[in-house]
C-alpha cells in the first residue's frame, strides 16, 4: 500500500526528497568508496558522553580530515614539546538510499597514537600501535535509513600502553617519531555487496584483500605474465557460484587485455581465494623516476551479472637483489637517495597534507635524482606511498622499531605491523625493500619476518632485511648507518649518512648575516660545527661523504657498495643538535626550498650506476661585496673543470672526491661566473652559469597547487613562494627583507619557517632567506575568491587571485577523492636497455693465505662477512698476512677494510712477489681505504704493518654528539693498542685496460 505524501508529516517528508533526490546513489551490486574525510568535529579534551549521539557538539571545530589537533605546533616547538592528550572526532553522516543489506566497512589510515571508534553511542574497536591503516565492518551498528554518527576518542600521549599487555611502543619516541596527534590521515567508507572482495586490514579484519603481481618477465620483448589474487568472502545465507573477472587498462584508460579465472562456489561464511591471470604484451615497465601505473580491475560476477568491483592501481617491475647489487628490469641500480623521517612533515601541518603536495615532496627526491627513499623507523602512511608509486621514487618500509632488536610483547608488536602493512602495501610497485628493525637483528626473529614475506608477498619482488645484518645467512639485504659496506652477496646499502645539519638561510661567512661555518652553540657540552654549517660546507660535506659509497661502485671489483641513503631529505621536526629547535639536514628546508646540497645530489646522483647525464652547479650566488676574495667550489661529473668571471678563465680547478673542484682566492667582479666541466679530451660536456642581481625593487608571487585548481574541502592547500627581484625580475639571493602578508577571502592562513621567534609559524609577517621563501594557504569548505598581498618597505608590493572550486559531499560523503587527477610522472623514461656501468676493476682470486699470527682467523679477511677479521696479537714482528693468488695477475690496487677505520692511521707496506708497491699511511675513512700501488705482475702479495698504528686519536670522529660510542670496525676494545693489525676485508684489484 502507498502512503500518501499528505499524510506524513512535513518534516518527515521533506527527510524523505532530501534521501531520494540530494543524497547520490550507486549500481545495485557494485561497491562503492567513499572519501569520509569532510564534516568532522573536533573538541580537544575529554567530554564525557561525546560517544553518545545525542552529544551536542554545535560548538565543536569543524574540520576536514587529514587533520591533527595539534597541527599548530609542527615546527614551533621541538618534538619533545608537541602538545599530548585526549582529542575527540565527531561525524554525522546519511548512507544513500538502497543501502539496505550492504556491507558497510570503515577504514582509518592511521590515528596517532590510539583511537576509540564509536558508532551511534556502540563501541566499535579501539586501535593503538599508532602506525598502521585499521578499520571494521561497521554493518551490525549503521543505520541505513536515518542520521549515523560516529565518533573517536583519540590519545596521543608518548608514553602510552597497549590496553591488553600494559605495554609501551617502542617506535613512540621522542627522537624520530613527530607526535601529530588524532585522526591526521585519511579515512574511506566502503559499501558493498555480501559477496565481496576483501579489504587488506588483517588485524582487525582478519581479511587480507586482493593481491597483483607480475612473473615470466620478458623485459626486453616488453611482455609478462600478469596473476590476480583476491580474497572474495560470502556472507549471503546461500552458496554463491562466482568467478573473477580482471580487466587491465593502460595509463591513458585503454584497454589492454580483459581475462577470466575458473568458477568457484563458496558457501556461506566461507572465504575463498580466487585467481586470474594472462599474458600481456607492449608492457610498459614501473622504473626509477617513471611511475607508469596500469588500473586493473578484479569483478565478481555470478551468473554473469557484476556484483563487485574493485580497482587497483599498480605497476609491473622485475627486481632481482644478487651479487652484492639490485637490479631493476634487468639493469643494475646502484642506491641513490635519502632516509627521511616517515612523518614527511610541514610547517603548522604536520603530516595531514593533501596528495598533491605529497607528489611535489616526493618528486622532489627524483629531481635531485634520487631512487630511493627509506623512510625511518615506521611504516609511512597511503597516501605516501601511492605518491612514490606515482612519481617513481623506490622505497624501503620499515614495520616499527627505535634503535635496537626487542623480545616479547614488543616483538610481537613489530611483526604485527609488520604483517599488516605487507598486506596493506603489497600492490606498490615503488617497495622494493622490507625493513624489520632500525638496528640489526638475530637469526630467529629475521627467519619470522623472512616467513611472514612468503606467506603474504611471496611474489612481489622485494627483499627482506634489516640495518646491519652484515653476518646474517639469511637476511636479503643489509647495510650500517655512517659507513661503507660491501658484498658479493646480498645487496649492502647505507642506512643514512652524512649527518650535518645547516640552515638554508646561510649562504656562507662572507653574505649576510655572515655565518662561519660551525657557529653556534655547543651540543651536550661538545663542539656542534658539524650541526651549525652553512650551505657552502653542507654542501661540500654531501659530496665528500657521497664520494665514498661512489668509488665502491658496481663495476669496482667482485664485492661492492649498493649505495647508499643521505639522512635527510627535508628538515624535519624531529631530534636537532644544532642551534635550531629542528632537524636541519635536509638538502630542502621545510617548505622544500632547495638548498645547494640538492644541486649537488642531482649533479653526482645522474645515472643509474655510472653518469649518464652531465652536469655542474657551482655552490654559491654571485653577488658580493666589493673587495670579497672566497674560494668558489664546483660540483661537476666530468673530468675537469674550468671558472670564467666575466668570460675570463681563471683556470681549472682543483678536483676532490672525484665530483667537487676548487678555485682558490677568487675575486668578486659585479657580471657573471661560469664552470664548464669538460671529458678527459677536452670535450664539453656541461655548464652552469650565475649573473649578479641588481639591487632589489619588488616583490615576485607566484603559487603550486593541485593540477586541477584549489579545491574547497577544507583540506586542500596552495604553496605560494614570495622573492625580492631587480628590476629584470631575477632574484636577489642576499635579501633578507621581512614581508608582510594579506590574506582575504575563502581561505585560512597557515603560514611558513623562517629563522626567528617560534620559527615564525603562523605569522604573517616573515622574511625572506637568501631571497627566497614559501607560505601555505588552507581552503575553506566555502567557493570563493582568494587574495594575497605581500608587501615589503621600499619594494614595490606583488598581488595574487585565484578562486577555489567546488568539491561535491552529500551528508558527509564524498566520491570525489583528494588524489583525483594526480598523474603519474615519467621524467626519466623507460628503463634503458644499455649496461648502467662499464666495468674498470676486477678481482683477483686468493687460493692460500698464511698469516704471521692467528692463522685460523687468516680466511676471515676475505670472507665477505664484516664482522669478522684477521688479527694479529699485537707484536709488530706478526703483522704481516701473505696471500697468493690463483694465477699470477698484475695487481694495481688493494682495497682494504681495516679495524678501527675511522680512528686510527696504519702504516703500511704491500709487497708483489717480496717488490715493494705500496709504503704509506692509510687515511681515516667511511671504511675502505684504497692502497693505489705500482703496477707490479706477480702472485704472491703480502701486507705488513711498518711499525706501531696510531692508536686512538682525540679526534671525536668515531663519537657520536653526546658521547655515543659509534660503530668503528669488529666490536673489541682495541683502545690505545699500537702493535695490533687487524683486517677486516681485503680485495685484491687489477685494472681492466
Amino acid at each position: 500500500m502507498q502512503m500518501s505524501s499528505s499524510l506524513l508529516p512535513k518534516k518527515l517528508f521533506l527527510g524523505f526528497l532530501l534521501l531520494c533526490f540530494v543524497l547520490p546513489t550507486w549500481g545495485q551490486n557494485t561497491r562503492t568508496k567513499y572519501s569520509f574525510n569532510p564534516s568532522w568535529k573536533l573538541f580537544v579534551g575529554d567530554a564525557k558522553g561525546a560517544e553518545m549521539p545525542d552529544f551536542n557538539d554545535t560548538d565543536w571545530k569543524a574540520v576536514t580530515l587529514p587533520h591533527a589537533w595539534n597541527e599548530d605546533a609542527a615546527f614551533k616547538v621541538s618534538i619533545d614539546q608537541h602538545p599530548t592528550g585526549i582529542a575527540w572526532y565527531r561525524k554525522h553522516f546519511v548512507l544513500p538510499k538502497n543501502t539496505q543489506g550492504k556491507k558497510i566497512f570503515i577504514e582509518f589510515e592511521g590515528v596517532r597514537q590510539a583511537g576509540e571508534v564509536y558508532l551511534n553511542g556502540q563501541y566499535v574497536g579501539i586501535h593503538e600501535n599508532g602506525i598502521m591503516a585499521f578499520g571494521f565492518d561497521i554493518s551490525p551498528w549503521v543505520k541505513y535509513d536515518s542520521e549515523n554518527v560516529i565518533a573517536v576518542r583519540t590519545d596521543n600521549a608518548w608514553d602510552y600502553r597497549e590496553k591488553a599487555t600494559n605495554s609501551r611502543y617502542q617506535w613512540s619516541d621522542k627522537n624520530f617519531n613527530a607526535n601529530y596527534g588524532g585522526l591526521s590521515k585519511n579515512v574511506w567508507l566502503h559499501v558493498t555487496d555480501k559477496l565481496y572482495q576483501t579489504l587488506p586490514l588483517y588485524s582487525f579484519l582478519q581479511t587480507s584483500g586482493t593481491y597483483v603481481y607480475a612473473k615470466n618477465f620478458d623485459i626486453k620483448g616488453k611482455k609478462a605474465t600478469v596473476v590476480v589474487e583476491s580474497e572474495v568472502k560470502n556472507e549471503f545465507s546461500e552458496p554463491k557460484t562466482v568467478s573473477l573477472e580482471v580487466e587491465i587498462k593502460d595509463l591513458d584508460g585503454k584497454i589492454v587485455k580483459t581475462f577470466t579465472g575458473n568458477p568457484q562456489t563458496l558457501q556461506p561464511t566461507e572465504t575463498k581465494t580466487l585467481s586470474a591471470n594472462a599474458p600481456l604484451s607492449d608492457l610498459h615497465f614501473w622504473s626509477w623516476g617513471y611511475g607508469y601505473l596500469y588500473t586493473v580491475t578484479s569483478r565478481l560476477k555470478v551468473n554473469g551479472k557484476i556484483v563487485d568491483e574493485l580497482p587497483t592501481k599498480t605497476g609491473f617491475r622485475k627486481v632481482e637483489y644478487k651479487d652484492g647489487m639490485v637490479y631493476l628490469n634487468d639493469r643494475v641500480l646502484m642506491m641513490k637517495g635519502y632516509a627521511q623521517r616517515t612523518s614527511n612533515e610541514w610547517p603548522a601541518l604536520g603530516l595531514s597534507v593533501p596528495p598533491w603536495l605529497s607528489d611535489y615532496s616526493n618528486g622532489l627526491m627524483v629531481e635531485s635524482n634520487a631512487n630511493l627513499v627509506r623512510w625511518m623507523h615506521i611504516t609511512p602512511w597511503k597516501q605516501d606511498i601511492e605518491s612514490c608509486d606515482r612519481v617513481g621514487l623506490i622505497q624501503a618500509m620499515p614495520a616499527g622499531d627505535a634503535e635496537k632488536d626487542v623480545e616479547g610483547t614488543r616483538w610481537t608488536q613489530r611483526t604485527q605491523v609488520m604483517r599488516d602493512a605487507i598486506i596493506y602495501n603489497r600492490n606498490a610497485p615503488s617497495i622494493f625493500f622490507y625493513e624489520s628493525g632500525n638496528e640489526s637483528i638475530s637469526e630467529n626473529h629475521i627467519a619470522e619476518m623472512k616467513a611472514l614475506k612468503a606467506q603474504y608477498d611471496p611474489f612481489g619482488g622485494r627483499a627482506i632485511g634489516s640495518r646491519e645484518m652484515l653476518d646474517s645467512k639469511i637476511s636479503e639485504y643489509g647495510g650500517e648507518m655512517l659507513y661503507i659496506n660491501k658484498s658479493a652477496h646480498i645487496p649492502m646499502w647505507s642506512m643514512e649518512y652524512s649527518r650535518d645539519e645547516g640552515l638554508r638561510k646561510y649562504w656562507d661567512e662572507f653574505t649576510p648575516p655572515f655565518h662561519k661555518d660551525g657557529d653556534g652553540p655547543l651540543y651536550k657540552g661538545a663542539s656542534a660545527r658539524e650541526y651549525n654549517r652553512n650551505q657552502d660546507t653542507h654542501a661540500i660535506e654531501d659530496v665528500m661523504r657521497w664520494y665514498d659509497y661512489w668509488r665502491e661502485r658496481p663495476g669496482t671489483g667482485k664485492r661492492v657498495s649498493s649505495g647508499g641513503v643521505n639522512i635527510i631529505f627535508s628538515d624535519s621536526n624531529t631530534h636537532f643538535r644544532g642551534a635550531e629547535n629542528y632537524r636541519r639536514s635536509g638538502e630542502v628546508d621545510a617548505l622544500r626550498v632547495e638548498k645547494d646540497g640538492f644541486y649537488a645530489h642531482q649533479v653526482m646522483w645522474d645515472g643509474w650506476v655510472d653518469t649518464e647525464r652531465f652536469r655542474v652547479h657551482i655552490i654559491g650566488h654571485w653577488n658580493y661585496q666589493t673587495g670579497t676574495v672566497k674560494d668558489i667550489n664546483v660540483v661537476a661529473s666530468g673530468e675537469k673543470t674550468e671558472l670564467f668571471v666575466n668570460g675570463k678563465s681563471q683556470g681549472f680547478g682543483a678536483r676532490s672526491s672525484n665530483f667537487l673542484f676548487t678555485f682558490k682566492n677568487i675575486t668578486w667582479q659585479a657580471g657573471s661566473i661560469k664552470a664548464v666541466t669538460y671529458d678527459a679530451k677536452g670535450k664539453v660536456l656541461a655548464q652552469d652559469e650565475i649573473k649578479t642581481a641588481g639591487e632589489p625593487v619588488a616583490l615576485r608571487l607566484t603559487v603550486r597547487s593541485h593540477p586541477t585548481g584549489f579545491r574547497a574541502d577544507g583540506a586542500d592547500v596552495i604553496l605560494a613562494q614570495v622573492e625580492v627581484v631587480d628590476k629584470d625580475g631575477n632574484r636577489c639571493p642576499t635579501a633578507l627583507n621581512m614581508i608582510h602578508f594579506n590574506l582575504t577571502g575563502e581561505a585560512e592562513w597557515r603560514g611558513g619557517i623562517a629563522q626567528g621567534p617560534d620559527n615564525y609559524i603562523l605569522a604573517k609577517s616573515l622574511p625572506v632567506e637568501c631571497g627566497v621563501n614559501r607560505v601555505l594557504i588552507r581552503s575553506t569548505t566555502k567557493v570563493g575568491k582568494v587574495n594575497l598581498i605581500a608587501n615589503a618597505e621600499g619594494l614595490k608590493s606583488a598581488e595574487l587571485n585565484f578562486e577555489t572550486t567546488p568539491v561535491k559531499v552529500n551528508a558527509g560523503l564524498n566520491e570525489q577523492w583528494p588524489s583525483d587527477g594526480l598523474k603519474p610522472l615519467l621524467t626519466r623514461g623507460e628503463t634503458p636497455q644499455s649496461p648502467s656501468f662499464v666495468v674498470t676493476r676486477k678481482s683477483l682470486d686468493i687460493a692460500d693465505i698464511v698469516a704471521g699470527a692467528n692463522q685460523e682467523k687468516a680466511q676471515a679477511s676475505i670472507d665477505d662477512n664484516e664482522l669478522s677479521d684477521w688479527i694479529n696479537d699485537g707484536k709488530i714482528s706478526t703483522a704481516w698476512i701473505k696471500y697468493t693468488l690463483k694465477k699470477t695477475a698484475t695487481l694495481d690496487e688493494v682495497n682494504i677494510k681495516l679495524n678501527n677505520f675511522r680512528t686510527k692511521v696504519y702504516p703500511l707496506r704491500i709487497l708483489v712477489d717480496d717488490k715493494i708497491v705500496f709504503e704509506g699511511n692509510t687515511e681515516k675513512s667511511l671504511g675502505y681505504f684504497k692502497a693505489l700501488c705500482k703496477p707490479t705482475k706477480g702472485k704472491v702479495i703480502t701486507i705488513q704493518l711498518m711499525n706501531e698504528n696510531s692508536g686512538k686519536d682525540d679526534s671525536q670522529i668515531g663519537v657520536e654528539m653526546g658521547g655515543k660510542k659509534l660503530d668503528d670496525g669488529i666490536a673489541r676494545n682495541d683502545a690505545n693498542t699500537k702493535g695490533n693489525f687487524s683486517i677486516i676485508e681485503v680485495e685484491f684489484i687489477e685494472k681492466v685496460k
